[in-house]
């Protein structure tokens, strides 16, 4: 049986890391104090290591181990010439600090975000989506709580589970996280909305969990419009209240001009004026109200720029479904977040590579062919542009060949 028509010399691993560059992720772990004391171990053969074991989705050590000395002879291909051992790879977990994978994730975002806000159907994007960002944090459960404070018990046995709060921040036309901060689970979000970062005509979509009047009115100083949820029992003055009804009577959307007032611990007071927009979502079948300071927006433009927050929320969804998330391959803070900051590394590579095929395919498709043809001599983009051209050219072959008469004939 003769080659694939998508042979390659290399196997599609080999075409997902060159995405990376060697000598700058050297350089990062050098910068952040990675190479220390190290022999053979280095930054790169770590991260290839561990994004190989991400991508394949691995649950412990011993399965990284194993499969890495089944692909012994591959190896060279990644530019790896040591074989792991467990015990090596957890101490480097262990050792290594995660900031040299945070800023490998950081260059490679720097590097990668206009590719990724590329986009054929942009045309059809409204405005305000090039200037659109959405925060928000998913948490992580972890089965210990002395790494990271959990927050609340379980109601059987009144246990605490710790865990790792993710906070996010991403461009709504890229897709991928800009900005990442961890925590404990316990840590409120709001600390991650800082409005000296933002510069004006930037536009914040959020949850109500980032709701505060101070860093409202400093956003809207700086001309800076946010969406958010509102947050029942809050407390405001009615400026004025206007409501317009469908044909059948119904109320379409109801906009009420608010005054909220704060009082600082320093005695200041502040006053934030917004604007609620309460509409009726017929698929919950309830009113929602949003908060913004947007005033002069239609409503249909504010309600569609909070819909698109969910965009946030199906990126949690895609690492945790695609990613092993679930179980670590250390104990320590250190060993936690290296894993979620190489997951995010995978997750943007393969973004990248998507980015780059004319066939569409899901994000969870294409996850999982990579992971199945990942040590495959196979072209990537030959393969999952065209992936049934090998079966019809067996096909064409099976119909041009001669006639053979069977012995049961």
């Amino acid at each position: 049986m003769g080659k694939s028509t998508h042979f390659s010399g290399q196997p599609l691993y080999c075409q997902v890391i060159k995405l990376l560059d060697k000598s700058k992720v050297l350089n990062h772990s050098r910068s952040n104090g990675g190479e220390r004391y190290v022999k053979r171990f280095d930054g790169w053969t770590h991260l290839v290591v561990m994004l190989y074991a991400v991508i394949m989705r691995f649950d412990s050590l011993r399965e990284i181990t194993a499969s890495l000395q089944a692909e012994a002879r591959k190896l060279c291909h990644l530019g790896i010439s040591v074989m792991t051992s467990r015990s090596t790879l957890a101490d480097a977990n262990k050792r290594r600090p995660e900031s040299v994978f945070e800023s490998i994730y950081r260059d490679l975002y720097a590097t990668y975000r206009n590719h990724l806000s590329s986009d054929s159907r942009s045309h059809k994007e409204p405005k305000w989506m090039k200037r659109l960002q959405i925060i928000d944090s998913t948490t992580i459960t972890l089965f210990s709580n002395l790494l990271f404070k959990g927050v609340g018990r379980h109601p059987k046995t009144g246990k605490k589970k710790g865990g790792i709060k993710v906070h996010t921040v991403i461009h709504a036309n890229e897709g991928v996280p800009s900005d990442i901060r961890f925590t404990s689970a316990a840590t409120n979000d709001s600390f991650m909305l800082k409005p000296s970062t933002l510069n004006k005509g930037d536009i914040m979509a959020m949850d109500r969990a980032y709701i505060d009047y101070q860093k409202f009115e400093q956003m809207t100083q700086r001309g800076v419009i946010y969406v958010t949820k509102m947050k029942k029992g809050l407390k405001y003055s009615v400026l004025s209240d206007t409501m317009y009804q469908t044909p059948k009577g119904l109320m379409e959307v109801r906009i009420q001009q608010v005054t909220f007032t704060k009082q600082l611990k320093n005695g200041e007071t502040i006053n934030h004026q917004a604007c609620v927009i309460t509409y009726a979502d017929e698929e919950k079948h309830k009113l929602i109200s949003l908060l913004t300071n947007d005033r002069e927006s239609d409503p249909s433009e504010i309600i569609a720029i909070y819909h698109k927050r969910w965009e946030i929320e199906l990126l949690f969804k895609q690492m945790k479904q695609n990613f092993p998330l679930k179980y670590f391959y250390g104990e320590s803070a250190n060993a936690i977040k290296i894993q979620i900051w190489v997951t995010l590394i995978a997750n943007l590579l393969l973004m990248v590579m998507q980015k780059g095929l004319t066939r569409s395919w899901s994000f969870s498709g294409l996850a999982t062919m990579v992971r199945i043809t990942l040590m495959y001599y196979v072209d990537f983009y030959s393969l999952f542009n065209h992936p049934e051209r090998d079966w019809e050219s067996i096909l064409e072959a099976a119909s041009e060949s001669p006639h053979q008469t069977s012995l049961f004939d």
